[in-house]
């Protein structure tokens, strides 16, 4: 291979490298519940942490449930109140918060999605149950390709990689997994090419409204690798474009790509500044405590 030419695959495989990203903290209501002691950079308390910041891109793999590991929980579980809003927050590195970079950079388009399941406990749930959709931030056309469109990531890189999410007020009370995902799409023209990208967090929920758990699909099982909005070309003219999975339940939330952050924290909490949470672990609740990192 000539050196010039090495340079440049070399230099392509670095920018992919530097683009992957992990979903990492959770809000509830503007309390960030991230690791304690605070100097202990991990992620959310209630979070399967993935080891790494790779993708996953295998649709029939139990990877696709919580990443790579994400079937093991852990011993945290964040309380949240049905109707309340969670903040999930996404970074290039694990223990990285920081703002001034994309939360996922590397012309990594696509949609943002995010996912509830009913489960018995959610510290030792493996991803099995079913599924539904309760937050969706996928497309609109913008320019003259789809590069230039408007995506979900953008939205997430706009609001220092945050994205308020509303838990239905008539979520029965009881333990869940929550799933955010972001499907890349920059090399999703060949099947096998789209990258998922997601964390599952930990959740109790309270003081919900309803009695009866939506109908929700089953992971892996709801997506094939030749499915429109997964396998695209995204550096073409596009139309429409078909968000993978099963639609946003009654009830939940479908934001429109391209338009501003929201009113809750994910435009106004700093990442790594402001109250903190201590999740529920063997039966202790949790607490509230004002901290100020410094980190921006």
């Amino acid at each position: 291979m000539k050196p010039a030419t090495y340079a440049l695959v070399s230099a392509a495989f670095a920018l992919q490298a530097s683009a992957h990203s992990i979903f990492q903290q959770l809000w509830v209501d503007g309390v960030d519940f991230i690791s304690l002691p605070l100097c202990e950079r991990h992620g959310s308390q209630c979070i399967r942490m993935p080891g790494n910041n790779n993708p996953v891109t295998n649709v029939n793999s139990n990877d696709i449930r919580c990443n790579v590991g994400g079937t093991r929980g852990v011993s945290g579980k964040c309380p949240v109140k049905a109707g309340s809003t969670v903040t999930v927050e996404m970074h290039a590195q694990p223990n990285d918060r920081k703002c001034n970079q994309e939360a996922i950079g590397g012309a990594h388009y696509g949609p943002v999605n995010v996912y509830m399941s009913k489960v018995s406990d959610a510290s030792s749930a493996d991803g099995s149950t079913p599924w539904y959709k309760i937050f969706a931030d996928s497309w609109s056309q913008k320019g003259s390709v789809g590069d230039g469109d408007n995506w979900g990531t953008n939205d997430l890189n706009a609001c220092c990689g945050k994205m308020d999410v509303v838990i239905p007020a008539d979520t029965p009370s009881g333990d869940y997994l929550l799933r955010a995902e972001v499907i890349a799409l920059h090399t999703a023209g060949q099947a096998g090419g789209a990258q998922f990208y997601m964390s599952c967090y930990q959740l109790t929920v309270s003081g919900g409204s309803g009695t009866s758990v939506p109908s929700g699909v089953k992971l892996p099982g709801a997506f094939k690798a030749s499915d429109p909005g997964i396998q695209v070309n995204i550096h073409a003219p596009m139309s429409k474009y078909v968000n993978p999975g099963p639609a946003v339940i009654e009830g939940g939330v479908t934001k429109t790509a391209g338009s501003t952050c929201s009113s809750g924290c994910a435009k106004t909490c700093t990442a790594g500044t402001g109250l903190v949470g201590t999740a529920f672990a063997s039966g202790v609740s949790s607490r509230r405590s004002r901290r100020d990192s410094g980190d921006s």
